[in-house]
Formats: structure tokens, C-alpha cells, sequence
């Protein structure tokens, strides 16, 4: 599996490291209730088919990407640069 990474095109997927869902991008405000601090750190969804997922690309050009694929065939559709992304969920 290759992920494209915008900055140094595609590379293998052994040079990344899974981070989480980019929901993770969407961190509430300090002053955000309990509930919706207990929702961002421990509840995630399991979906089957299509996600945007953080992988940090260590063996690389050290950049942060949000990469679009689909958890049912491993095919990856996208990637873009964590920092261009607003808004992940």
C-alpha cells in the first residue's frame, strides 16, 4: 500500500505511522464541557468503507497528512497536508 504524500509523492506505506481518525484535528475548547472532552478522547467510531485517518510521515519529510481511504479495501483515495485541513470531521 502507497500513500501520496503531497510533498514527496508516493512512498511506501512502512515510512508512516497511523496516528488516529481526524477527528483528532477537532479538539474542543478548554472550557468544553466533560462530556464533550470524554467524547474526543474516548469514543471512536469503527467504520466500514470510507475515512480520513492522521499519519505522520517519520521515515520522510516529517509532515502530518490527513489520508482519505476506504477500511474495506485498504485503497487509498487522497492525502493532504494536516495543516490545510479546517475542519476533519
Amino acid at each position: 500500500m502507497q500513500i501520496p504524500c503531497p510533498l514527496c509523492g508516493p512512498r511506501d506505506i512502512r515510512e508512516f505511522t497511523y496516528k488516529g481518525h481526524a477527528t483528532y484535528l477537532d479538539r474542543p475548547a478548554e472550557d468544553a464541557a466533560p462530556e464533550a472532552w470524554h467524547a474526543y478522547l474516548h469514543l471512536r467510531d469503527n467504520p466500514a468503507g470510507a475515512t480520513r485517518d492522521l499519519w505522520y510521515h517519520g521515515a520522510g519529510c516529517t509532515a502530518w497528512l490527513v489520508v482519505e481511504r476506504d477500511t474495506a479495501t485498504h485503497a487509498v483515495t487522497g492525502a493532504r497536508l494536516a495543516r490545510e485541513v479546517k475542519h476533519a470531521g
